[in-house]
């Protein structure tokens, strides 16, 4: 979502005011938490998560700036390591968080568009939507960067955009859902029995298969950022994003699998076998990406909220993607995905200091975010009408994320956002009007 806004609409958001919000108690004194391996190798990516809300939800709900801060001071004491600051070890100079209890930012605005006008800018160019979400990152100064930041944008209609700035070191996709979820809960009225788990202090890296080979072919290495966590992304990025009714779904799976398979691969896989195909196609005489990363839901139990566990694989084709079906390309993915988190964690473990990666972007990825609860921001029984989440800091292969389907679809459809180079998004967009996914211009 960091894409560049035209200066004419930069007063569709207007009038922002900074302040902070902190933890209702003290955490304790020299209270500090290291990350994994896993999680300072996506320390250069940032989620970036939009949440809207109708008027008759933020009124019925009293969704004012007052209240849903009041409800943070018990939110944000269950989730202590959000609002502390990164330091280094004076040993061996790998990061660490230093739970000081020095909040998390909120960012007040106000916009002029509606909210069902911002859902018809998403339809059309989604990179608009970084307006309204905070697009800090960690750094330069990182002992005093917040990792999280809400904006909270009150829009025209009366409706509400809860915008969600959240370091990826921090958590993954699933962590972030359940992290804004907690929050809703809180401003319905729950209120906790259990003291907050200080045992979160010491983390642990995800259990995965042990895999052969020194090279994670997920990662990128790029030159040492030191204090300022963010890389130079590409400058010819497009954002697009498109909704799959349930229908339509249906007639993917006809399409791409036949109407007699007897194992059909599931939503997730066969939409990507489409758009790995499309982008092999696009790339004009280039044999296209024969190598792509799959990001997945971690199934084993969670005992900590906020963690890095997604499963993080790549699949490797030994073949000319373009001229495949898609089908074949689908059951590589379900089939054949290795999983890269061990060889990820002992690349970072060699160098935690000053060894710096990207992830997403790295090659062509493909990002499965059917399980995210992403609609579970429920208050007092209103759900928001439209969540999409994305990653800043994708490279030049370019990124899929696969979320569940707004409100309108009951959950049953799909929301995906592509994030491509501007000159394979043209031929994409063309491939999927050809196959009914999208209508044409």
């Amino acid at each position: 979502m960091g894409n560049y806004i035209e200066p004419e609409e930069l007063d569709m958001v207007y009038g922002l005011r900074v302040t902070s919000v902190g933890p209702g108690r003290v955490t304790g004194s020299d209270s500090t938490y290291e990350p994994t391996n896993l999680d300072l190798a996506m320390k250069l990516h940032y989620h970036r998560a939009v949440y809207l809300f109708e008027s008759k939800a933020v009124e019925e709900c009293g969704l004012t700036l007052a209240r849903l801060k009041a409800a943070s001071f018990t939110w944000l004491t269950y989730y202590y390591e959000s609002c502390g600051r990164f330091r280094r070890s004076e040993e061996t100079g790998r990061p660490y968080i230093k739970c000081n209890d020095c909040g998390i930012r909120f960012i007040e605005a106000k916009s002029s568009k509606t909210v069902q006008e911002w859902v018809q800018l998403n339809r059309k160019d989604a990179s608009r939507f970084s307006l309204l979400v905070p697009s800090q990152v960690l750094g330069p100064e990182l002992t005093f960067s917040p990792p999280v930041f809400i904006q909270v944008t009150y829009l025209k209609c009366g409706g509400l955009a809860l915008g969600l700035g959240f370091s990826h070191v921090l958590g993954d996709f699933f962590s972030v859902s359940e992290f804004m979820n907690y929050w809703a809960k809180i401003l319905s009225g729950y209120k906790p029995k259990n003291s907050p788990n200080l045992n979160k202090l010491t983390a642990h890296e995800p259990k995965c298969p042990i895999s052969s080979g020194p090279v994670a072919l997920s990662l990128k290495k790029v030159d040492p950022v030191g204090d300022n966590w963010v890389v130079n992304c590409p400058s010819n990025m497009e954002t697009f994003s498109f909704h799959l009714t349930p229908p339509q779904l249906s007639g993917l799976h006809t399409k791409a699998s036949g109407p007699n398979d007897l194992s059909p691969s599931p939503c997730f896989e066969t939409l990507c076998g489409l758009i790995w195909q499309a982008v092999a196609k696009a790339q004009y005489g280039n044999e296209g990406p024969k190598r792509v990363t799959i990001i997945t839901e971690d199934k084993s139990p969670k005992k900590e909220m906020i963690r890095n566990t997604q499963v993080i694989s790549v699949v490797q084709a030994d073949f000319e993607v373009k001229d495949s079906h898609p089908k074949i390309l689908a059951q590589l993915i379900r089939d054949k995905a290795v999983d890269e988190r061990a060889r990820i964690s002992k690349t970072v473990e060699n160098d935690p200091a000053t060894s710096d990666f990207f992830v997403y972007g790295s090659n062509l990825t493909f990002v499965n975010l059917e399980g995210v609860d992403c609609y579970g921001f429920v208050v007092n029984g209103h759900k928001p009408c439209l969540v999409n989440y994305v990653v800043d800091s994708v490279g030049e292969e370019g990124a899929v994320f696969v979320l569940p389907g707004p409100t309108e679809f009951e959950g049953e459809g799909r929301l995906v956002t592509m994030l491509l180079p501007e000159s394979v998004m043209l031929k994409v967009k063309q491939q999927l009007v050809k196959e009914g996914l999208i209508k044409g211009n």
